[in-house]
């Protein structure tokens, strides 16, 4: 009887790294559809960490808060935007203003993204227990303070603490990112925008653990900013999918 080896043991370690690896790519994806790049993923994965370190010397988020958590968080990230795969190219590119219904089709990323997850693990089986953050974030992370978001209007600690937190931290950075179709707005009027949304917009709490870690913010824009060639990617894919766009 010829003797087989036995397949090599799978380290978890390298397998949670590996399917990390796979979100990530997939979520490049759908940024680059949205004239964003893989360094706009890792500058709000580094804000969220460094509102939560602020966060946790909040009694009220402490708890919440755990290392455990932060990690999830911060992995979830990527996956926040993920719905955007589903807006149609003629909207999600179209240079001008949206009509109303384009808007409300744009405003479906929200529940594409997260009813993605949420049929996915159907299929699968079973809930992930690690994908519940990355659920909130998908369905949450374009609702207010003062419930004027969307998709579903709520207001203040209705919305998840995740999705408060990414939310300031995605425009954040939205503000003071060159698009193909803007210039980025300047560090300081950054910080005065988010500072006239708080209690609007953004949690108060998490509006002012942005204003003593700011300079942190800085220091992560500039350590991770687009590169030359993030942005000349950025162009040609934009300028290619216009084009097709424009044949349909």
């Amino acid at each position: 009887m010829t003797e087989t080896n036995p397949p090599p043991l799978v380290d978890v370690h390298e397998a949670l790294h590996a399917a990390q690896v796979v979100v990530f790519a997939l979520a490049t994806l759908a940024e680059l559809r949205d004239s964003d790049t893989e360094s706009h993923l890792i500058r709000v994965q580094q804000y969220v960490r460094a509102l939560c370190g602020e966060l946790q010397k909040n009694p009220a988020y402490a708890g919440t808060l755990t290392p455990a958590y932060v990690e999830t968080l911060a992995g979830s990230v990527p996956m926040y935007d993920m719905g955007t795969v589903g807006i149609p190219d003629r909207i999600l590119l179209k240079p001008g203003r949206l009509t109303p219904d384009e808007v409300a089709i744009m405003r479906t990323h929200t529940t594409l993204g997260h009813d993605a997850l949420v049929r996915a693990e159907k299929t699968l089986g079973r809930a992930s227990p690690l994908l519940a953050v990355a659920k909130e974030l998908a369905l949450c992370h374009q609702e207010k303070w003062d419930g004027t978001g969307y998709p579903k209007g709520l207001w203040a600690e209705q919305i998840p603490l995740s999705a408060r937190i990414v939310a300031l931290a995605d425009v954040f950075d939205a503000l003071i990112s060159n698009k193909v179709y803007k210039d980025g707005v300047s560090h300081d009027r950054a910080v005065q925008i988010i500072t006239e949304g708080r209690g609007a917009h953004f949690d108060p709490a998490v509006v002012d653990a942005f204003l003593e870690v700011h300079e942190t913010f800085r220091s992560i824009a500039v350590r991770h900013a687009d590169t030359n060639a993030d942005m000349q990617q950025k162009i040609e894919y934009m300028a290619n999918a216009i084009a097709e766009v424009a044949v349909l």
